[in-house]
């Protein structure tokens, strides 16, 4: 008796393209669409009904999906994530505003930090306190933390994350406070430090204890609604997520733990990438993975993708360490950019009629791997600083009585239109150093 082929569906989401493979023994079978980003759940089931169809199986036939998103990616990098607040221990909720306080950027006396997940006005502190060996010095105060949820209640807050002193060594003042938000506010989420993150470095654990707590309703949403509708469709599988380090989880722990899915999507494609030098038996490949909305690097030594304990998400400078949310996960190292095809071919898509967006996009793609050059460089950030001799259009003539008049003299840079010098050139208007500084990117990764 024959043994009936194995079936497996792969789905991706991206900023521009959802993209749903399937396996059927050694058949394969693609299918592409465009991201719906209000509900990427109707994409997703949209694109798999017409692959399942086109490979004349029934849902029930599948026996494992595997799926991998961008979407707590890009939720952090466009701040579109849940309204947060922060408990944590009195003294230390201006903790993710000092950061180390150090300087990235020595000499730029106009730096920009980026800004917390958590407003100031939404951390509020608990009398407590733990030492460094688990010991308690000061006992959790009720009163405090009722008074704070009190205070929480009309703001209206998705989520709460709890951040508490050296929590990691004794998590009990970090659980009861988590008890009490479940109880008094039970339709908000809770992301307990210890748990997330449970490691030294207050700044990091509490860093990513408020990103798990941020994406916490968005992901829980769609992955709830995105299962509920698998089964209504039909199928009866398990569904796993691809995590930031490359391995994969169950849907429960991904709507618990959404941070494990920063650079879900793009780990997946390194994993690919590290399976075909495995195969060729290539020792030192670099990965090189072109999306609708950015593009990715990654480094592969001896059939492994290098990886990291910590990396940071949306930097305000490009490849600068520290300037941009450190996350204490487990993830494959990259450094992506905001090059993709999507983005350069976005622009044409916007004035082009309804129907012809798709084939721009698409045509945005394929010129985009023409050309080692962003098309529209005012559309997505540039891949490397402006030469110097171009940077004394950066700044005002000493005749210049204003920007209009500053923007008529500057000189257009190589690969660059004039409008996009233009714009840069109000943009160094308003601040002078703008030639030793890069657009603001999307960016995940350690980088150089």
């Amino acid at each position: 008796m024959a043994t009936s082929p194995a079936i497996r569906l792969g789905v991706d989401i991206g900023g521009t393209f959802t993209d749903v493979a399937l396996e059927i023994g050694d058949r394969r079978y693609t299918a592409k669409g465009l991201t719906t980003t209000r509900a990427p759940e109707a994409g997703v089931l949209t694109i798999v009904r017409t692959i399942i169809a086109e490979a004349g199986i029934k849902s029930g036939d599948v026996q494992l999906i595997i799926h991998g998103t961008t979407l707590a990616t890009n939720a952090l990098i466009e701040r579109k994530g849940a309204k947060t607040a922060l408990l944590t221990t009195e003294g230390f909720r201006d903790v993710l505003e000092i950061r180390h306080e150090n300087r990235f950027e020595q000499y730029d006396v106009n730096i920009d930090l980026p800004p917390p997940l958590v407003p100031r006005r939404l951390r509020l502190p608990i009398r407590e306190r733990i030492d460094a060996q688990g010991n308690v010095l000061i006992p959790l105060d009720e009163t405090s933390v009722t008074r704070a949820l009190d205070a929480l209640a009309p703001q209206n807050i998705d989520a709460v994350a709890v951040g508490f002193l050296h929590s990691f060594t004794n998590p009990d003042h970090e659980r009861r406070v988590g008890e009490a938000v479940a109880r008094l506010l039970p339709n908000v989420a809770v992301s307990l430090s210890s748990d997330v993150s449970p490691e030294m470095r207050e700044y990091e654990r509490f860093s990513t204890a408020c990103a798990n707590a941020y994406l916490q309703p968005l992901i829980g949403s769609y992955l709830g609604k995105l299962a509920r509708e698998l089964e209504q469709s039909g199928f009866r599988c398990p569904m796993l997520l691809m995590t930031s380090g490359g391995g994969i989880t169950t849907t429960e722990t991904a709507i618990r733990y959404p941070v494990r899915l920063v650079e879900s999507g793009p780990a997946g494609g390194a994993i690919f990438a590290a399976c075909i030098a495995r195969q060729n038996g290539l020792d030192h490949v670099v990965s090189f993975d072109m999306g609708g909305t950015t593009a990715k690097i990654c480094f592969i030594d001896h059939g492994r993708p290098q990886t990291a304990r910590a990396f940071e998400v949306a930097r305000v400078y490009r490849f600068t360490k520290g300037s941009g949310l450190p996350l204490r996960i487990p993830v494959i190292e990259m450094v992506e950019i905001g090059a993709g095809g999507g983005s350069i071919g976005l622009p044409l898509a916007r004035k082009a009629p309804a129907q012809s967006r798709v084939r721009s996009l698409t045509a945005g793609a394929a010129a985009s791997r023409r050309s080692p050059m962003p098309i529209f460089s005012s559309a997505v950030s540039t891949p490397r600083p402006f030469p110097a001799a171009r940077c004394h259009s950066m700044h005002p003539p000493p005749n210049a009585r204003s920007p209009s008049e500053w923007r008529a003299s500057s000189i257009s840079t190589p690969n660059m239109p004039r409008l996009a010098s233009a714009n840069w050139s109000m943009r160094a208007w308003r601040m002078p150093r703008a030639c030793t500084r890069s657009k603001p990117e999307k960016i995940c990764g350690r980088g150089p």
